[in-house]
């Protein structure tokens, strides 16, 4: 419950601009005590500023009216792009693979070739990009497309997976932490991740070296569920 309110109160800051410690308590029907924590936690994670009572969300690097996952793509993109030229050594003519909504997975989606796969994903800005490869097999998850963060929202996400044999997910997340816990921004990603890990025969986890020993808002699962890693760097926290 606590992740999920405070990815909440995150999006009533994006949606709101500022909004009270009093109005927040209010929309989500807590204690004010309760949203002071709440608000303490995602300070401390540099989500949030805080003053005289009210709270606000962080726009890192937003000053062109850019959309968050616009902002993600520009951070760390060399790093980035080169993680996703190594990944593709694991994709294979014929496999099925998905990607999530990442930054790093678009990335990949530019880099990958024309060839013979099928690939299912969440991210709208992915299947704009392989909708270009004639040979790709592109299945969106559908439903509520969330356009500032470039994801889809499908409640029926597990009933459509049945029909799906995926070989290989590859995905990124926001941050790794010192007990080896898979962290994401946002319930709904974090969700579609850890379906995904466990539908998956064999998983793939993109991760630029500003991402390990770092928690975030909601928790995906540990990373010992992961396969595979590819990174910019040699954690001791790699499977």
């Amino acid at each position: 419950m606590k992740a999920e309110r405070q990815q909440a109160i995150l999006e009533l800051l994006h949606q709101a601009q500022s909004l009270t410690t009093e109005s927040l308590a209010a929309r989500l029907n807590v204690s004010i005590e309760t949203i002071r924590r709440d608000l303490s936690a995602l300070q401390q994670r540099g989500m949030i500023q805080r003053s005289h009572g009210q709270a606000r969300i962080i726009r890192h690097d937003n000053h062109n009216n850019e959309s968050p996952f616009q902002t993600r793509l520009k951070r760390h993109y060399a790093h980035k792009s080169d993680i996703a030229r190594h990944a593709l050594a694991w994709i294979e003519q014929g496999m099925t693979i998905a990607l999530d909504a990442s930054s790093t997975c678009w990335f990949l989606a530019r880099q990958l070739p024309d060839i013979a796969l099928t690939v299912f994903t969440n991210s709208h800005p992915v299947c704009v990009e392989l909708g270009k490869r004639e040979r790709v097999q592109l299945i969106s998850s559908g439903g509520q497309l969330q356009r500032q963060f470039g994801y889809y929202l499908n409640p029926a996400l597990a009933s459509q997976l049945k029909g799906l044999e995926i070989d290989l997910f590859i995905f990124s997340c926001e941050g790794v932490d010192g007990d080896g816990i898979l962290w994401d921004s946002s319930e709904h990603n974090a969700r579609f991740k850890s379906l995904l890990l466990k539908r998956a025969s064999q998983s793939l986890l993109l991760m630029d070296k500003s991402k390990f020993n770092r928690a975030s808002v909601v928790r995906i699962g540990p990373l010992s569920e992961v396969t595979h890693l590819v990174s910019d760097v040699e954690p001791e926290l790699a499977p």
